[in-house]
């Protein structure tokens, strides 16, 4: 149904991650990006089944992941490069992290006028 959208997934934990989840089976190809030394915090979260979290293995079926230093500029850079050939980013960060890592919608939009970004937080952008 929805083959042709690719989804640079951002979001930690259960909200964001779920709602990529149900994008991914309806056939959008998503792409989880994750910190290079910690990935999602769901990884860490009971209960596990042998090694692995089943809350994280609950909510990132059909999805490829990938790590990626955001902090860097090379990590920047390569985020760029998958934005320019992306229609969505799914992202859970708390307000103004975006804007700190050069990676806001305003940025994003200079490789890709045609991008979606799609912030799911806890209290909104200007929440305490």
């Amino acid at each position: 149904m929805l083959e042709n959208i690719r989804i640079l997934d951002l979001s930690r934990l259960l909200p964001g991650p779920y709602c990529s989840m149900l994008l991914a089976d309806l056939g959008c190809h998503v792409i989880k990006i994750e910190e290079p030394t910690t990935g999602d915090y769901a990884r860490w979260m009971p209960p596990f089944i042998n090694t692995e979290s089943a809350r994280f293995l609950s909510v990132n079926r059909n999805k490829k992941s990938m790590t990626l230093n955001l902090k860097t500029e090379k990590g920047r850079g390569i985020f760029m490069q998958l934005v320019e050939r992306s229609d969505v980013v799914l992202e859970s960060f708390r307000p103004g992290i975006l804007q700190a890592l050069q990676i806001h919608y305003e940025e994003a939009q200079k490789v890709n006028p045609g991008i979606v970004y799609c912030s799911i937080t806890a209290y909104g952008q200007d929440g305490p």
